[in-house]
């Protein structure tokens, strides 16, 4: 499997504009710039697409996490928080922040604290990133 966005950068980094596309479509010269990623511009920025990437792969891999267990979660809400800042080597994403909450009928904290720990662990994204990744997760009844 092999998936494929591009980006188009056009002026310099202060004043200059980009486009970011995938092939499937979802975004189609979606704008980012450097108001976007490091003020408050509109458009969204590197960082936000790997937040979302983040939570959503986390989230596939809790659920497959759960059914190994032999349970089915009825939701999972996760939002991912990337923090870049500025070190001696220049921007770096240092920290990722996983904010679980999931119904899982039938589950109990030991069982859904196992599950969450090793698709946190084993989610693709998660291994991709060489930032601390920390999370807080929650069952709900």
């Amino acid at each position: 499997m092999k998936r494929n966005a591009s980006a188009v950068w056009k002026g310099g980094l202060k004043d200059g504009k980009g486009t970011i596309s995938t092939d499937s479509g979802v975004l189609a010269d979606t704008q980012y710039s450097f108001s976007t990623r490091f003020e408050d511009g509109v458009g969204t920025n590197p960082e936000e697409l790997i937040a979302a990437a983040h939570a959503g792969c986390f989230s596939m891999a809790l659920s497959g996490q759960l059914g190994q267990a032999g349970l089915t979660a009825e939701s999972i809400h996760t939002s991912a928080s990337v923090k870049l800042e500025k070190t001696d080597a220049g921007f770096a994403i240092t920290s990722v922040h996983l904010s679980v909450k999931a119904k899982v009928p039938g589950a109990d904290t030991q069982a859904f604290e196992t599950a969450a720990n090793n698709a946190k662990a084993g989610c693709p994204v998660s291994k991709l990133l060489k930032a601390e990744i920390t999370m807080e997760a929650s069952l709900e009844s």
